[in-house]
């Protein structure tokens, strides 16, 4: 087969039509323009590069569109290329544009400084209380933590901070945005006391601090986020701060939130932790403490739906 045909339909098919001519529905809530995600029933497609990669967070498959043509429909590479090849100039969907352009070549702990403290009347304040339901008294005790601070256009950044207390990027959520910190790693989101007995790790740092409203904030608790990441860096951080602690799994109630579960599991098995899974009665901590507020409940303790 002709290879500069092959780069030549690489380059003008992107995994997002594939997704989209196999039943695929983006998921704009849970998407960011460097990562789209895809899903299908159950399954769960997240799309990289610009479309020209993907990968499967639920197992370790990745590749380029024509592997990703392969696996869906099981068959083999002529086929594919075949398939795809039919797939040129297929509308795809799209998200916002980036709400501001960031300095090259700045490091992220300078970024980080020049951007304002979480005051109580600005526009990032305003959205994780209003759109976010969000408690003052929690976006008070974030903000004198410095694991909050103003982004632009009404966004809010949340710290990722090494064992070290280095801050090595921030997770970013607004009304039209989000996304993680350019030039930035995932380590952990922290909220709490560094020194506690119990690890609560949920998936975005909103969603920690949500768990943290419901239950009070807790003073023997670190409320934590992965920032929906993986990476070896997150993992070496959760190892480290589950030791001597009760390793609770607070992630999101949908397979991909029991399959982080199965993973925070098995370090604790490592580390010789307590482990209990924690779901959150919504699909999410934030989708709950927003029904919660809404329905003008107290807020509630979290409870334990199943150990082990």
């Amino acid at each position: 087969m002709d290879r500069e045909r092959i780069e030549e339909v690489r380059n003008r098919v992107s995994c997002t039509a594939v997704l989209v001519g196999a039943g695929f529905v983006l998921d704009r809530r849970e998407s960011s323009p460097r990562a789209l995600k895809f899903r299908r029933g159950r399954e769960i497609v997240i799309v990289t590069h610009g479309g020209a990669g993907w990968f499967d967070p639920l197992s370790d498959e990745k590749g380029d569109v024509f592997a990703l043509a392969s696996l869906l429909e099981r068959i083999p590479f002529a086929a594919s290329f075949a398939r795809v090849s039919g797939l040129a100039g297929s509308v795809l969907p799209v998200l916002p544009h980036r709400p501001a352009v960031r300095r090259p070549g700045v490091p992220v702990d300078e970024r980080w400084t020049t951007r304002p403290a979480l005051g109580r009347s600005s526009d990032a304040h305003r959205y994780l209380e209003e759109a976010r339901a969000l408690p003052p008294s929690v976006l008070r005790l974030a903000g004198e933590a410095d694991v909050i601070r103003q982004g632009p256009h009404g966004s809010a950044w949340f710290a990722h901070r090494d064992e070290a207390g280095r801050l090595s990027g921030w997770e970013e959520r607004g009304p039209d945005w989000r996304g993680f910190s350019t030039g930035g790693a995932k380590t952990l989101f922290r909220f709490g006391s560094r020194q506690s007995l119990r690890l609560c790790v949920t998936e975005a740092a909103i969603d920690a601090l949500s768990l943290a409203a419901i239950e009070n904030v807790r003073r023997d608790t670190l409320y934590a986020s992965t920032g929906g990441g993986w990476s070896p860096s997150t993992v070496a951080a959760i190892e480290a701060a589950a030791i001597g602690a009760m390793l609770v799994a607070a992630t999101d109630a949908d397979p991909q939130g029991e399959v982080y579960a199965d993973r925070l599991r098995q370090i604790a098995e490592t580390a010789g932790s307590d482990f209990i899974r924690l779901r959150p009665r919504a699909i999410d901590w934030n989708e709950e403490l927003k029904e919660i507020r809404k329905e003008g409940r107290d807020l509630p303790h979290a409870r334990a739906t199943g150990q082990g």
